[in-house]
């Protein structure tokens, strides 16, 4: 992608276009974030793990899957590992970590939530909660980010 290209996807006088970007790369942020919360919260919740072991592995698996999705595009687009790897860190840590704490205070906040069966609606419909605050949180960061060339602007030059 030419520079000029790359520069008019970031332009911050198209409020709109910036927006869209924002949900595009919010929602590929919350694809990771949720495979990973979801799995490490079944996980936790099936075994009887406390509230900080589960939310401990819902967190690792979240930035495992998050990373793990922009990783791969990238590294489709020729670049090698260590750099993608450096693209998808400087990409989506702050989306990740902002999804992550909004998700899991959320989780804690909802009374019973934690301690819900993988059978109840409670735990489900607070998951699904979370996720959906997490991601109205999250886009003006991205928003912001991306408004700067940073965040997932930066994996848009990988892009064929």
């Amino acid at each position: 992608m030419d520079m000029h290209h790359h520069g008019s996807a970031t332009d911050t006088t198209d409020g709109a276009a910036l927006t869209r970007l924002a949900v595009s790369a919010t929602l590929h942020c919350l694809t990771g974030c949720a495979i990973g919360e979801v799995l490490g919260m079944v996980i936790g919740t099936a075994l009887g793990w406390s509230d900080g072991a589960t939310i401990a592995l819902a967190v690792a698996l979240a930035f495992l899957f998050g990373y793990s999705l922009t990783v791969a595009p990238v590294l489709r687009s020729g670049l090698p590992l260590k750099a993608a790897l450096g693209v998808a860190f400087a990409a989506d840590t702050l989306s990740i970590t902002v999804m992550e704490i909004v998700d899991n205070a959320v989780m804690l906040l909802v009374p019973g939530a934690m301690e819900a069966g993988l059978t109840s609606f409670l735990f489900w419909g607070s998951l699904a909660f979370a996720l959906l605050v997490a991601f109205v949180v999250t886009v003006p960061v991205n928003r912001w980010l991306i408004g700067r060339g940073k965040g997932h602007a930066v994996v848009h030059q990988y892009h064929q």
